[in-house]
């Protein structure tokens, strides 16, 4: 299929020739945790067709927004990571996060859920608390478990547990859902019981007196 353009002079319609496609953004945001294998990219990614998702990730490659390279030098295995232009876009999902978190109301019985979906609305919220403290919180929720990173390059997250962690937060989706919607204060769900905060220095101190 010959790549589309709207054809406007337009900044807006640039970026939409780039990512506008159905999933490319989605596959951004998996990549944002770090490099994926094409497999785990599809298992994370359920409903996309390996068509779709192949043809997406060459889109991605030809407008040098990801790279796909060898896991080690001697495997046979190629991952695939984003190029600094494409980690630019993580404000770009942390907007639309905001945007469309107030539309997360009832999960439906036909919607997925992973625990790193999650990630990038909740780092938008801790960021400002963080402050001008760097290191690493580990979040676990029922779903599985991810980690914020704070540090000099900006903000950022990974899937899974970090290998060092300076804070760990534990809670629900639910109330995960009402800490990105502005609805709990952080302080106040640690006050409350609702949301677990383990660890010390200084960047779990801020988290923990916000």
């Amino acid at each position: 299929m010959p790549h589309r353009s709207y054809d406007q002079y337009c900044a807006i319609a640039r970026a939409l020739d780039l990512v506008g496609e159905r999933w490319a953004l989605l596959i951004v945001r998996e990549l944002l945790a770090g490099p994926r294998r094409y497999t785990d990219l599809h298992a994370d990614l359920p409903g996309v067709s390996t068509d779709v998702l192949a043809s997406r990730l060459k889109d991605l490659e030809r407008e040098g927004l990801a790279v796909r390279r060898r896991l080690n030098r001697a495997g046979a295995t190629y991952v695939y990571a984003l190029t600094p232009r494409g980690l630019g876009l993580l404000p770009v999902l942390s907007a639309l996060a905001d945007w469309g978190t107030p539309a997360l109301e009832q999960r439906r019985p036909t919607d997925a859920v992973r625990a790193h979906w999650l990630a990038v609305p909740l780092l938008a919220r801790l960021a400002p608390l963080a402050g001008a403290h760097t290191g690493t919180v580990d979040v676990q929720l029922d779903e599985g478990a991810f980690h914020l990173r704070f540090d000099d390059s900006g903000p950022g997250y990974g899937d899974g547990p970090a290998e060092r962690a300076e804070a760990r937060l534990t809670l629900d989706a639910a109330v995960c859902l009402e800490l990105t919607r502005g609805e709990l204060p952080l302080g106040q769900g640690i006050k409350e019981g609702t949301i677990g905060l383990h660890g010390s220095g200084p960047l779990a101190d801020a988290l923990r007196a916000s």
